[in-house]
């Protein structure tokens, strides 16, 4: 039996926009019908260059189509209307991150897509990314032992933003990897952000969350490093692993090292072989979009659903509101004399 062609609008032509329609029409029965974007001359472009997708500076006529999923690239801040919105029209959606700006935007848009009997996905491209996958299997595996923490650094120097911070940018990345990682939630969370550039604008920031059982795992972001960074580590009792997203040739290296305690003469260390696994690599973007269109088709969640969304955001909000407590607790130390 011959499946039905997949329509995909997309509402957005700026930096993800193209990436996903062009991860869209390589999908087998389907195609990118619409373009929705307010620059006239991005649209311009795309009429030269894409003569068949129609375009408009108007969502509501993307929402309106014939399309049976629309993917949402435009700012954080009008996720959630525009989101609501498709939703609304009968819609699946697959927004980029972070979801929303709020815990209740993000379970509104989660509860309206189960009503609405439709598939709300959210694009953390990582959770696709074949070395988190491994990542993902040495750790849920057992193979590293009890996990003691993980650390990750996500750094370089800009883009700067002017409509978000920098945790709301750049965090939602490395908060998915470890939801998804470790299979569990944080309870607790402290954050440091300190602003250097912009006003009230936060350019690099720390975030530390705590769980149940005691791991612990820090995030470290910012648009102001010299050098690119991207990198996931996390150290169990039995090996440690070192997931590095800027060498392709090594992404994924597993160390046989240790420290242990014993009561004479203390602790002593374990330095063995390192391993590195061969990944058969597919570009995560495809990854996806191929999801979408298979819970589009199936009507099974995607990996990276609403409900995980919801849970990023949840953390993402928490971190904003103990970092603005903590700048109104600010205590001016007084000068010496």
């Amino acid at each position: 039996m011959r499946r039905e062609e997949l329509r995909f609008g997309v509402v957005g032509w700026g930096y993800w926009g193209p990436k996903m329609a062009r991860n869209l029409d390589a999908l087998a029965q389907a195609t990118v019908t619409m373009v929705a974007d307010l620059d006239d001359y991005r649209l311009a472009s795309l009429k030269i260059s894409h003569p068949w997708i129609k375009t408009t500076t108007r969502a509501e006529d993307v929402f309106g189509s014939q399309v049976d999923g629309v993917v949402i690239a435009t700012p954080v801040r009008t996720h959630y209307r525009l989101a609501k919105e498709a939703l609304v029209s009968g819609k699946h959606v697959l927004v980029e991150k972070p979801l929303t700006t709020s815990i209740a935007q993000a379970q509104e848009l989660v509860t309206l897509a189960q009503e609405q009997g439709r598939i709300l996905m959210v694009g953390h491209t990582f959770e696709y990314n074949p070395a988190v996958n491994e990542l993902r299997k040495l750790v849920q595996n057992g193979e590293l032992g009890k996990i003691y923490c993980v650390e990750t650094e996500r750094v370089n120097l800009g883009l700067f933003r002017s409509d978000t911070n920098v945790i709301w940018d750049l965090a939602p990345h490395d908060l998915s990897i470890l939801l998804y990682v470790l299979g569990k939630k944080p309870e607790q969370i402290k954050v440091q952000a300190h602003t250097h550039l912009q006003p009230h604008i936060h350019d690099i920031a720390h975030l530390d969350l705590a769980f149940a059982d005691g791991l612990s795992a820090h995030i470290h972001v910012s648009w102001l490093h010299p050098c690119k960074i991207r990198r996931v580590t996390v150290i169990g009792d039995a090996r440690m692993v070192v997931y590095d997203d800027t060498n392709p040739a090594e992404m994924i290296k597993i160390y046989n090292k240790g420290a242990d305690v014993h009561a004479d003469p203390g602790v002593s260390y374990r330095n063995g072989e390192i391993t590195i696994p061969y990944i058969e690599w597919m570009e995560p973007l495809h990854l996806e979009c191929e999801d979408f269109a298979r819970a589009i088709r199936t009507g099974s969640p995607p990996r990276a659903d609403g409900g995980v969304g919801l849970e990023v955001v949840r953390i993402l909000a928490k971190a904003q509101e103990v970092l603005t407590m903590q700048e109104k607790q600010a205590i001016a130390i007084p000068p010496t004399m």
